[in-house]
């Protein structure tokens, strides 16, 4: 799956930003882009994804496909890992295709036109799947999950190899432009049949469960046409508006973006403030005032602090980050100098240097700890079948410590009931 050598400036995959600071695109021109290992190593994954795909969709000889894989391999970032990874990304794609009634048709790097909705807007989509008849009344493979497709539905599924953030489909505002694309690429082959489109983010690293969601075409277009255009327009114009958030992660000018910065130090407001349980008495906060005691905040404001001092710590951190760069850069960041941290000695050679230790006489019981592997690697090692098959009655999984997190977090509420009862057995 290339990288495309021209980017467009509202692209696809940051939407999510651009819909909410459509200041966001103009601001980041001034900064150069940036790359990563993790980005690369994504775009390596990809690309076995998509030879996969072309292996089991299209003609592809054998031959040819281990000639292109063996050439994949050859790169620095290349893990046997991403051989697991792409087999269950096509292993999900033929079974949406098992879902359609007749074989549909399965297109891999599909350009696609955003142009109608996004000014000079272009993406790519990593597969795009239509046609096969109308819908099945059953399913004729009872075990596959989910939505039962049929010939009135377009279904876009994109890859997400990393694993530090979790891609959601549903709201998801780049797989959204890529089907408005898709309709357009595709309405005057199929005219007006097509009546629903979904969407797929295969995340393998991050867990097994593809996240699907379904909207109807009529629903898309009125999200393209009230949601996207109006924005858009004012993002490519360069007459946005500032708006700091989650979105802000993936933007080249965080570090430096002043309404960043004002959100953040908007926590100073609070500075006076103490927590409920600090107050030493019931008073309200007239007489708090008055009698010059501190004022308590209440639950609203501690939620309310919690979700505006989350990036706190990444945003300070982040103006480090920029400060010592801009330092060695040659530039002066008042009240700050570099200079060289704590280090730590090192053997030039580690092996040559404990062998030396044993030849002189020093017992190798003492110079090396020795210490099992870890269940993670042990598993890895063994195979996730057999050792479940060796040691299952063996694995124990205690309950995790409570921890704080946001509402949108998937996971059931902590029940400290069931940690007091935990390992009771109740008499027959």
């Amino acid at each position: 799956m290339a990288t495309p050598a021209k980017h467009a400036l509202l692209s696809a995959s940051a939407a999510h930003r651009w819909l909410k600071c459509t200041a966001a695109p103009t601001y980041e021109m001034q900064f150069p882009p940036k790359t990563s290992e993790y980005a690369e190593e994504g775009t390596l994954a990809h690309s076995i994804c998509e030879l996969y795909a072309r292996k089991k969709f299209t003609v592809m000889s054998t031959r040819k496909f281990n000639s292109e894989l063996k050439k994949l391999q050859e790169h620095p970032l290349y893990k046997p890992e991403m051989l697991t990874t792409a087999e269950s990304y096509v292993l999900y794609l033929y079974g949406v295709c098992m879902r359609y009634e007749g074989m549909p048709h399965v297109n891999m790097e599909v350009r696609v036109d955003l142009s109608d909705y996004v000014p000079q807007g272009f993406g790519t989509c990593d597969c795009i799947i239509i046609g096969g008849g109308a819908p099945p009344t059953t399913s004729p493979h009872p075990s596959l999950p989910c939505i039962i497709i049929g010939g009135d539905t377009l279904h876009i599924t994109d890859y997400k190899h990393g694993q530090g953030v979790v891609v959601e489909a549903e709201g998801n505002p780049q797989m959204m432009l890529y089907a408005l694309g898709a309709l357009k690429r595709y309405t005057p082959v199929f005219g007006d049949k097509i009546k629903r489109v979904s969407m797929a983010i295969v995340q393998p690293r991050v867990t097994q469960d593809v996240k699907e969601c379904e909207m109807t075409v009529d629903e898309l277009l009125a999200w393209g046409e009230n949601v996207v255009k109006p924005a858009a327009q004012k993002a490519f114009n360069g007459e946005g508006e500032f708006c700091a958030g989650a979105h802000c992660k993936f933007c080249r000018g965080r570090d430096v973006c002043p309404a960043r910065a004002k959100l953040n130090t908007a926590l100073e407001d609070f500075k006076d403030c103490i927590t409920p349980d600090k107050a030493q008495n019931p008073l309200d906060p007239a007489a708090r005032k008055v009698l010059g005691l501190p004022p308590v905040l209440t639950d609203a404001e501690v939620g309310d602090l919690l979700t505006r001092g989350a990036n706190l710590v990444e945003w300070y951190e982040g103006l480090r980050s920029y400060a010592l760069q801009a330092i060695l850069d040659g530039k002066e960041i008042p009240g700050y100098k570099v200079v060289e941290g704590r280090s730590v000695r090192a053997f030039r050679d580690t092996d040559a240097a404990l062998q030396k230790l044993m030849d002189s006489g020093f017992d190798k019981a003492v110079i090396y700890d020795y210490e099992p592997k870890t269940l993670a690697q042990l598993e890895k090692i063994v195979g996730a079948k057999r050792f479940a098959e060796l040691l299952g009655d063996q694995i124990v999984k205690p309950k995790g410590k409570a921890t704080l997190t946001d509402e949108k977090d998937p996971r059931a509420a902590y029940s400290s009931a069931v940690v007091d009862f935990a390992g009771v057995v109740q008499d027959g």
